[in-house]
C-alpha cells in the first residue's frame, strides 16, 4: 500500500519533495495558500488544495492522523505560520511530523512544539555540495547520523584491478563498502571481497565524514 503523505507549503523545497515522492509512488496531498502553486502541483500529486494551513478547522478536515507522514515545508515567508502548523499537526495526531527550519532558533521552536524531525534543506545541501567540491570523486553523500555517512564515489585509478581484500579499506580507513554500482545501465551489486574492481565502478560506502578525504588522498 503506498504511503500517504501530507505536504504543506509548495515553495521550491515542498514542490520538489511532492514531485519526487509522487514519482516514487507515494500518495501526496499538497497544500498551499497560493493558487498558482496548487495548480502546478495538481499535475503530479494525488490531490492539491488551496487554503491557509494555520486555519485549524480546514487543517483538521485533511485528517493528518490518518496520513503516514505530514511535512510542514512552509518557507521563509512565515516562520510563525510554520510553527503554528507544526503544532497543529502534532495536536491532531499526525504520527510523524517533519518541520522545515530556516535557522537554529526556528529549529529549537519546532522541536519544542513537537516536530519529530526538523530539516534545513539549504544547510544540508550546502554541506553535501561542499563535500563534492572538496572531493571530486564523491557523487552523492547522505548523513546517517552526526558523524556517519552513506557516500557514493567513483573509484580512483589506483584502485582498478584490485580487490576489496587487497585494498583493506575497513582496516586502513574505517570504510565499509556496502555495494558497488557497475555498468550502463547501472546495476547495484553486492560487493565480492576477491573480485577485482573495474574502471567505471562506483563504491557505495558507510564511513565517518573524515574518512573519504583520507581515502581519496591516501591510495
Amino acid at each position: 500500500m503506498p504511503q500517504q503523505i501530507l505536504i504543506i507549503g509548495l515553495g521550491q523545497f515542498g514542490m520538489s519533495l511532492a514531485r519526487t515522492l509522487s514519482e516514487k509512488g507515494s500518495e501526496v496531498l499538497a497544500v498551499d495558500r497560493r493558487k498558482d502553486l496548487v495548480d502546478e502541483a495538481a499535475a503530479f500529486v494525488t490531490e492539491s488544495i488551496m487554503f491557509d494551513a494555520t486555519d485549524e478547522v480546514e487543517l483538521a478536515r485533511l485528517q493528518p492522523a490518518r496520513r503516514d507522514c505530514s511535512v510542514c515545508a512552509i518557507g521563509d515567508d512565515s516562520k510563525e505560520a510554520s510553527i503554528i502548523c507544526t503544532a497543529l499537526l502534532r495536536q491532531m495526531g499526525s504520527p510523524w511530523v517533519i518541520g522545515r527550519a530556516n535557522n537554529a532558533m526556528h529549529r529549537r521552536i519546532l522541536q519544542l512544539v513537537g516536530a519529530h524531525l526538523v530539516v534545513n534543506p539549504e544547510e544540508e545541501f550546502g554541506r553535501r555540495f561542499a563535500n563534492r567540491l572538496i572531493n571530486r570523486h564523491v557523487i552523492s553523500d547522505m548523513p546517517l547520523s552526526e558523524d556517519l555517512h552513506l557516500t557514493e564515489l567513483t573509484i580512483l585509478p589506483s584502485m582498478v584491478g584490485k580487490s576489496l581484500v587487497e585494498l583493506s579499506l575497513p582496516k586502513r580507513y574505517g570504510i565499509m563498502v556496502v555495494a558497488i554500482r557497475r555498468g550502463s545501465p547501472s546495476r547495484v551489486l553486492q560487493p565480492s571481497p576477491h573480485e577485482p574492481l573495474e574502471a567505471n565502478d562506483r563504491l557505495i560506502i558507510v564511513s565517518s565524514e573524515a574518512a573519504v578525504p583520507k581515502l581519496t588522498g591516501g591510495i
